[in-house]
């Protein structure tokens, strides 16, 4: 029986992979109508996404099988489904992103905003947060979590090392606090696979057991331990933590503001325009207007609540400014100021970098604002041509052109198209242009249709209440699933739903799009957690008790925006013209 249960474990993809089509085929072969089969391929590409039994990407590619088996799309028609302006934006995007990898950008700006709010241990854990936030508004989550933390990680190392030093000499009272120390033994061991929810990961990730207790180190150090040792080493060590947890959940909560910022956003806006042509009310500018303090507010709340888990309830620290520095400070200072200086003057390609970017941005908030004219009303006979995806791909293009050198060196670009490819998600594409297929399948074969019909009763709930439970299941799910992936099997059925219960389709899909990116409480649930957690301060169990919280914290403050500031800024409380009426649907008002 061992032996047998060793080799079902051993092939259970296989046994998946086997088992879910033979389970779902009474679906084609019994009901028989085009519902039914788009029905099994939905079904049959979530559960191969949720349980990523096979490649994401893969999975991505079942439409174009099935669905010309089927009859109900052409092999032509489902092809060109899988490349949308969504891709053009996304390769403008990873062009900048690329850049301001590769020459260094990213380090300036992080340190720069640590500077701005000092080396204490609170103050210094909002600056790498709001640094971490900020760049993964322009950059891939992963890839901002990757950027920052080495600079993380060698402050945290200088601050262990101060403790070290006033272990062997005298305790600073000031740093009193909690549990063992951070400076631990680590012990490497691979961890899962973690196939991305919308960024590039590496295939393993080095974890490390970071659980020592107070005896071990103290019997380490050769010395008898004080308990006002032991205490400085315990807050050290919840000093770590609070910080990597930080930087982790920054990465999510800074991505939602931009439309580029995060998988899940783009996926949502080329969702709208397949769906709702005539949409016309979702651009950078008024998403920015909605998200931005969405972020905000979950970010100084994140911060909070991550300082007193892990460190105190003592937020004296507010309204205090001034004081000597304690040595752990100068310590942390010292090796921001060491940064700054190995930075050097700022080159010249970091200059065009930063010109490019912010260029990008003038130009994304200036193409159509909504409350003005913008420049694309210069080309008034060719009206939504121009989108945010041109410019993107326009700007990402000169970084291929420009010469990254002067002349009197060899011409080499910015970057190079390998560098690019590097960067580049090819598996993202592929997943989310198989998610825009499944849409336009769900649409010609009617199944949008029958779901909007058999949700109509829910007509007679709150719409708020309707949404909040969109929202909390949403975010539960996305705790063990892609984060695209997630997105991408409920755009359709929350879109079906706020057409059957006559409510804005915005009013349902904004708040759900942004709990998507909401995976706090594993380090499975997306790569940023998986990274931040191979640095071995952290345990499953930090993760999920912070993770609890800040879900809470941000399923609040979606549910806040939508519900506020949002309404007059979309027109939610309206059903639109451009959204489809059907007979004996229940009409119900925000």
């Amino acid at each position: 029986m061992k032996t047998l249960r060793r080799t079902l474990w051993n092939f259970r993809s296989i046994i998946l992979i086997l088992v879910t089509p033979l389970l779902l085929l009474p679906l084609p072969l019994v009901i028989r109508t085009k519902e039914a089969e788009c029905s099994f391929v939905l079904l049959l590409m979530a559960v191969f996404w949720m349980t990523e039994v096979i490649p994401l990407a893969m999975a991505a590619m079942l439409p174009a099988i099935l669905f010309p088996i089927f009859g109900i799309m052409k092999s032509s028609d489902v092809a060109r489904e899988y490349f949308k302006d969504f891709h053009f934006l996304l390769v403008g995007v990873i062009c900048l992103a690329t850049s301001i990898a590769k020459w260094g950008l990213h380090r300036r700006v992080a340190l720069r905003l640590v500077t701005l709010v000092g080396v204490s241990p609170a103050w210094l854990i909002l600056g790498f947060m709001s640094g971490t936030a900020f760049l993964s508004m322009w950059v891939q989550n992963t890839s901002a979590v990757a950027m920052v933390m080495p600079i993380v990680e060698a402050v945290l190392q200088q601050i262990l090392k101060a403790n070290e030093k006033q272990i062997a000499g005298e305790v600073n009272p000031n740093l009193q606090m909690d549990e063992s120390d951070g400076h631990e033994e680590k012990m490497k061991e691979p961890s899962s696979e973690q196939n991305i929810p919308g960024d590039p990961v590496p295939d393993s990730v080095v974890t490390t057991v970071p659980d020592q207790t107070t005896s071990y180190f103290c019997a380490a150090q050769g010395a008898e331990c004080q308990p006002a040792a032991c205490e400085a080493n315990k807050r050290d060590r919840m000093v770590c933590k609070a910080m990597c947890i930080g930087i982790a959940y920054s990465s999510n909560i800074g991505g939602i503001s931009t439309l580029p910022g995060t998988s899940p956003n783009l996926i949502f806006s080329e969702f709208l325009n397949q769906m709702y042509p005539n949409c016309n009310c979702i651009n950078f500018g008024n998403w920015l207007l909605l998200c931005f303090p969405i972020s905000l507010i979950m970010l100084v709340l994140t911060w909070l609540w991550l300082y007193w888990l892990f460190i105190g309830s003592d937020f004296s620290f507010l309204w205090q400014c001034g004081g000597e520095q304690t040595e752990k400070e100068r310590a942390a200072k010292k090796v921001i100021e060491e940064e700054c200086k190995s930075l050097g003057p700022m080159s010249s390609q970091e200059i065009f970098t930063g010109v490019v970017f912010l260029l990008m941005v003038l130009l994304w908030l200036t193409r159509s604002p909504g409350f003005m004219p913008g420049w694309s009303s210069l080309f008034p006979h060719y009206s939504g041509y121009i989108t945010d995806a041109t410019v993107a791909l326009l700007l990402g293009l000169l970084f291929f052109i420009v010469p990254a050198y002067g002349p009197q060196k060899k011409y080499v670009s910015m970057i190079s198209w390998r560098e690019f490819q590097e960067s580049m998600p090819w598996n993202v594409a592929l997943l989310v242009g198989g998610g825009f297929a499944l849409a336009e399948g769900t649409k010609v074969s009617g199944l949008s249709l029958w779901v909007a019909e058999l949700l109509e009763p829910l007509g007679d709930l709150p719409v708020l209440a309707t949404i909040t439970v969109a929202c909390i299941i949403v975010t539960t799910v996305t705790e063990v699933t892609s984060n695209a992936a997630t997105i991408t099997i409920f755009l359709p059925i929350l879109s079906a739903l706020a057409e059957a219960i006559q409510v804005n389709p915005l009013y349902v899909l904004i708040p759900t799009t942004l709990c998507t990116s909401y995976s706090f409480l594993l380090p499975v649930s997306n790569p940023p957690n998986a990274v931040v957690f191979s640095y071995g301060h952290l345990t499953i169990m930090d993760m999920v008790k912070a993770g609890i919280g800040t879900n809470v914290i941000g399923v609040l403050a979606t549910l806040l925006a939508v519900a506020t500031w949002g309404v007059p800024l979309f027109s939610l409380d309206t059903y639109p013209d451009w959204a489809p009426v059907y007979p004996g649907s229940n009409s119900t008002s925000p």
